[in-house]
């Protein structure tokens, strides 16, 4: 029997998910991020339910060659842009549109013989201060690349380093314009974020990511309220149960000791899994669709729970650790990280299981 671990994905839910961007942001473009695998989905597993996106945005140009091979004939965005002048000829020749950050960037363009004229995002530093050209380089940058034969048509963007605050996009946005000026440029700046809590920022093209798989971007406001609804449940099974009295303690380190008798649930999923090591004891599992407290450190194979409070619960007992029932940001919350991070970490050895989708014909 195969061990009872595996990711369902919700290609409904995902649809659904994309259909609320839009919503959000009406007259614009959708290029939906699928970085890092569709953040751990699986961009071939994803992608037929992502068929409403105007285009794709991602950083890894391999996977834009395999989605070109595979037929996909709408925009490619390479958020990163290019890291050589030999990468060019193949973005070129696949229809990939890019982001220019830096002066090198322009500077290759420039001595680059392409088969075809690219699509370019000139990347605007707004505060990030990751990627961006400096504001006040943005025009002359803008005027190199518009005189540039390797170059058809410019957009302006930049990326939101506080989008989950309140009032987090006023200096960026204010930065952005003043570097922008009236220059007539289709302009992308919102993030997931942004499409939910800035939607006056306006913009042709938006960039939802995280939102699409049904986590949040904020800190205090859940998925649930922005909207959108789970992707991936990551789904296990109680495998054993074990008997403690008060004093006993379970797993390694003895970290965790029972406060009473207590009924102890085993669960096929540990750390080479994706689950957080670091998740604390008290992190919540879902089991017979009841919240559980984690018990004790999480190992490479198994988690321990603490059962006490549902009877019911037993071998072969169905188990969420996210998902379904468990938001992926509750847990994070309680492992000190992130839902993003959860989801791109689901390790290669779960399998995935497709729900409500018909055969999938790409070879990614």
């Amino acid at each position: 029997m195969a061990r009872p671990l595996y990711a369902e994905l919700s290609l409904p839910a995902l649809r659904a998910n994309l259909a609320r961007a839009r919503a959000l942001a009406p007259g614009t473009q959708v290029f939906a991020v699928v970085k890092a695998d569709a953040y751990g989905h699986g961009l071939r597993r994803v992608l037929p339910a992502l068929a409403d996106a105007d285009g794709l945005a991602l950083v890894e140009i391999n996977a834009a060659i395999a989605l070109r091979a595979a037929h996909y004939t709408r925009r490619i965005l390479l958020i990163e842009g290019f890291f050589t002048p030999d990468e060019l000829p193949e973005i070129a020749a696949r229809r990939l549109a890019i982001v220019v950050h830096n002066e090198e960037q322009v500077r290759m363009l420039e001595h680059a013989t392409l088969s075809r004229p690219l699509e370019v995002f000139v990347k605007i530093n707004t505060g990030m201060n990751r990627l961006g050209i400096a504001p006040a380089a943005t025009a002359a940058i803008v005027e190199r690349l518009g005189q540039c034969d390797s170059v058809a048509v410019l957009r302006l963007m930049t990326h939101l380093a506080r989008a989950d605050e309140q009032d987090g996009i006023r200096d960026a946005v204010a930065i952005f314009e003043a570097a922008c000026g009236a220059l007539p440029y289709p302009r992308s700046i919102a993030n997931s974020a942004g499409v939910v809590r800035h939607t006056e920022i306006g913009g042709d093209i938006v960039r939802p990511g995280i939102m699409l798989y049904g986590a949040t971007p904020f800190r205090s406001v859940t998925a649930a309220a922005i909207g959108v609804q789970p992707v991936m449940t990551l789904r296990s099974e109680i495998i054993a149960v074990q008997a403690l009295n008060a004093g006993d303690s379970v797993g390694y380190g003895a970290s965790y000791h029972a406060s009473r008798a207590e009924r102890i649930g085993v669960i096929a999923c540990g750390y080479a899994d994706g689950y957080p090591r670091l998740a604390p004891s008290g992190t919540p599992v879902l089991v017979c669709g009841k919240k559980v407290p984690l018990a004790g450190r999480v190992s490479m194979d198994m988690i321990t729970v603490d059962l006490t409070d549902v009877p019911e619960a037993d071998v072969g007992s169905p188990v969420v650790l996210w998902g379904d029932g468990l938001p992926v940001d509750d847990v994070a919350t309680a492992a000190s990280t992130v839902g993003y991070e959860l989801l791109c970490a689901v390790a290669p050895r779960v399998p995935f299981v497709v729900s409500n989708v018909g055969p999938i014909d790409l070879e990614l």
